[in-house]
């Protein structure tokens, strides 16, 4: 007998919101790292992901209640990381960042007023972009801060360990302020596979 497998959830517009399941946690802050987007990156794990893609690589992340509450703390330790010199930027990740708009929206605004866009933002979501697009004021004020979004849900059966920052197919690399001003979606130019 063959195992029926299911997707991802498939929320409907503002179906799910930050200010009704974000819990402002934190999964994880991994500073000076390699894997979360282009250069030296200091990544933000936040908490809370109710897509559940099956094989999910952070299961743990999926839990709003994960991990330990955002602080000034945290938020200062992560301008002090990111004004290294070497490091080329800031990535959320999670669980899911646009429904953690409180944590991320705050976060960027700080790194634009203090590094204006000497460093680039990276986000991942299990949005797609036609979907952000419909969405609430906050997922559009996040997504206008950013400079690059990995989007859309990880699907097991187009899972491909060989892409360049993402874990299937289906997910692409957008250029969130060339595909804002041409209204339409613009592949990452460093695109390599």
């Amino acid at each position: 007998m063959q195992r029926k497998t299911h997707g991802p959830n498939n929320p409907m517009p503002k179906e799910w919101l930050a200010k009704d399941l974000s819990l402002q946690y934190i999964a994880d802050y991994k500073a000076f790292n390699f894997v979360d987007g282009e250069g030296v990156r200091c990544s933000l794990y936040v908490s809370g992901c109710p897509f559940h893609c099956p094989g999910c690589y952070n299961v743990a992340a999926q839990n709003f209640h994960y991990g330990k509450p955002y602080t000034q703390e945290l938020e200062d330790q992560i301008m002090e990381d990111l004004s290294q010199d070497y490091v080329q930027g800031l990535t959320l990740l999670g669980g899911e960042p646009f429904l953690n708009t409180q944590v991320c929206i705050r976060i960027c605004k700080r790194i634009r007023q203090e590094f204006g866009h000497t460093k680039d933002i990276w986000s991942w979501t299990g949005y797609n972009w036609d979907e952000l697009l419909k969405d609430s004021d906050d997922k559009l004020e996040m997504l206008s801060l950013i400079d690059i979004l990995v989007d859309g849900r990880f699907l097991e059966e187009k899972k491909d360990l060989t892409l360049q920052f993402r874990g299937s197919s289906n997910q692409r690399i957008i250029d969130v302020p060339k595909s804002l001003a041409a209204d339409k979606v613009i592949i990452w130019d460093k695109l390599v596979r």
